[in-house]
């Protein structure tokens, strides 16, 4: 199949599965994992319906918005942020999904400061409290999220996260539910501040039919559009 046709196919499974679950398909937002791919797939992803575009690497990041390859797309970045990367991608992005730290969200804050705007952002949530993986522990969610909401530059959004691999279909369906489960427990706290909490990142190419089951808004979606890659070690899809 080419892409075209993956992306077709994607679209249909996400809608059903958006059915299924009693949810409207337009609720879901195919975001196309482009790493490792070169400008011109990114462009035909876009001349083929695709509307955002997730990076997992600033230097890729930086050198796409350069060749001006997702023109007439928005781009988010989805992968593992350092805090000496932040100012190469605050404000050059519609949404960081990957803000793990209170060191990394500080510094965010304040890049977005010192350029007058606000980004937004999402918190990753390590569910299963993997040492290889970043992202808040699930109890510490609610902490950082009252965090966010006290710094002017940031605009919480909602939370994202990397479950451990599956091996067998459903196996991540625990873990969608668990991060549903916590973003209403945080909006429910945090009442006024949580009006822009309408974002559940969470789903990847092997998955996300069962995310969109239990509430994603917004799967990350690589190897399932642009076909295997060669062999990296990241984990973000």
């Amino acid at each position: 199949m080419g892409l075209r046709e993956n992306i077709a196919r994607v679209r249909a499974q996400l809608d059903q599965a958006a059915r299924a679950a009693g949810r409207d398909p337009s609720e879901i937002t195919l975001l196309a994992a482009t790493k490792t791919q070169g400008p011109e797939a990114i462009r035909a992803a876009i001349q083929a319906g695709v509307t955002v575009c997730g990076e997992n690497r600033v230097q890729e990041l930086a050198a796409h918005l350069d060749e001006g390859a997702y023109g007439g797309a928005q781009v988010h970045f989805i992968g593992h942020l350092q805090t000496n990367k932040v100012k190469y991608v605050v404000g050059r992005v519609a949404l960081i999904h990957s803000v793990s730290s209170d060191k990394l969200l500080r510094a965010i804050a304040a890049q977005a400061d010192r350029l007058g705007l606000v980004q937004d952002i999402l918190l990753e949530v390590n569910l299963a409290g993997e040492a290889s993986k970043s992202g808040f522990a699930p109890e510490s969610a609610p902490d950082a999220a009252r965090l966010a909401a006290r710094l002017g530059g940031v605009r919480l959004r909602g939370l994202m996260c990397i479950p451990p691999r599956a091996v067998r279909p459903g196996d991540n369906l625990p873990y969608f539910q668990k991060l549903r489960r916590l973003a209403v427990d945080i909006t429910r706290e945090m009442l006024d501040n949580s009006i822009d909490m309408d974002v559940l990142s969470m789903g990847m190419s092997g998955d996300y039919t069962d995310a969109v089951a239990a509430g994603s808004t917004c799967v990350r979606v690589g190897s399932a559009l642009f076909g295997p890659r060669p062999p990296m070690s990241s984990t973000h899809d």
